[in-house]
Parts: C-alpha cells; sequence; structure tokens
C-alpha cells in the first residue's frame, strides 16, 4: 500500500467508531481475560501512552515502527513493543508522555508528528499498566536515533499488517508465565503478542 492511498484510510479512521475490548481481544492472550474493568480500577494501575507511528519507507510505502525492546531485568525485557512508557510530572497530558517518549527512545521529532486519534487503552497486567495508544503519521520517514532502551528498529509494512496469513499462535515463556500459548502476529519473522498485539489488532480494524 502506498502511502498516498494510507493517508486517505486516515482520514476516514478519524470518524470510525474504534473496536474496543472485541477488537483488542482477538489478539489477547488467556492472562488478561481474567481482568475486567472493576478488577482494572482496583489495581490502580500506573498511566503511560505509547505512539503508533506511520511513515512512508524509501519506495513510499506506508510503513509503521515497532522497537525491540533491550534486554534487561524486568518484566518486559527483550519484547516488541511501540515506542513510549509511563507518564512523568512533566507531561501535561498522555499524548505529549507518547511524543516524548517516542523522541527520547528513538529520536522521532515531536514537530513533526501529526496525531491522527488515541485508541482503546491497554491494561498490561505483569506491570500493572494502563497503555493509551495515538495513531499518529508523518509525511516522510524519521531519522531514527534509538537510545539505550531499544535494541533494534523494527519498520513493518501496513500491508503485511492487514495480511490475515500474519496472524498465528505460538506458545511463550516469559518472567511471568510459562508455555503459554498466545496469539500473536509474525510480522518481519518477529512474534508480536500481548499489548503490543492488542493494540495493533484495534488498529488493523480500523485501516479494514
Amino acid at each position: 500500500m502506498y502511502f498516498d492511498e494510507f493517508l486517505s484510510k486516515l482520514n476516514q479512521v478519524q470518524f470510525r467508531e474504534l473496536g474496543g475490548l472485541d477488537a483488542q481481544f482477538k489478539l489477547a492472550p488467556k492472562l488478561r481475560l481474567r481482568y475486567n474493568q472493576q478488577k482494572i480500577e482496583a489495581s490502580n494501575p500506573k498511566k503511560a501512552a505509547v505512539l503508533s507511528l506511520f511513515y512512508p519507507n524509501k519506495e513510499n510505502k506506508a510503513t509503521f515502527l515497532l522497537t525491540l525492546r533491550a534486554s534487561y531485568n524486568g518484566k518486559h525485557s527483550s519484547q516488541i513493543s511501540f515506542p513510549g512508557g509511563k507518564i512523568e510530572q512533566r507531561d501535561k497530558d498522555l499524548k505529549e508522555a507518547a511524543l516524548r517518549e517516542a523522541f527520547e527512545e528513538v529520536g522521532i521529532l515531536k514537530n513533526e508528528v501529526h496525531i491522527v486519534r488515541e485508541t482503546t487503552d491497554v491494561y498490561i497486567p505483569p506491570s500493572n499498566f494502563l497503555a493509551t495508544p495515538f495513531i499518529a503519521y508523518t509525511n516522510k520517514r524519521p531519522v531514527f536515533t534509538k537510545n539505550y532502551e531499544v535494541e533494534s528498529l523494527i519498520e513493518v509494512l501496513v500491508e503485511d499488517l492487514l495480511n490475515e496469513a500474519n496472524i498465528t499462535s505460538t506458545t511463550m515463556t516469559t518472567s511471568y508465565m510459562e508455555k503459554i500459548e498466545v496469539p500473536c502476529f509474525k510480522l518481519n519473522n518477529y512474534i508480536v503478542w500481548g499489548a503490543t498485539a492488542m493494540m495493533l489488532s484495534e488498529i488493523k480494524e480500523l485501516l479494514k
């Protein structure tokens, strides 16, 4: 899909009804399904925000950015995510948090980013975060500069996200679960699951 065609889809995305949990739960691990709204609120989750950034690649194909997190002693070590993180006191709102984190992690310049809309919050049980995704775009491919939190950049074609053949399942073992089968996307030979897959599932439905 060329970027001009994608932009015309984004214009429609602004006004479409969100798929919400129904869309997200198509790619949700069973662990996440145990948490209803009442249980989430009782957990008093920390607020976070992520940036789902779309842009044209060198061939002018619509592309979006994921990151492979660096290895560290924590629950989300070496996992795939959007640029983002927790809100800080200096952020006036979640949108500002998403833009700040995207700049700090991968060098995306705030003044080049056009925010389209926010999508449905995703609760992340292992770290007790409630993450708000923001769909955004730039008119040219950013000059990425990754920091210590990011092992590598993953640039995915939108047409690959929309391809049903890229939805599958896999067995995962992490710091908080062992040998659990989870639904996932297979994108650029990476397994994308958990909160990021849930966010992508809703975005995918908006774009279809």
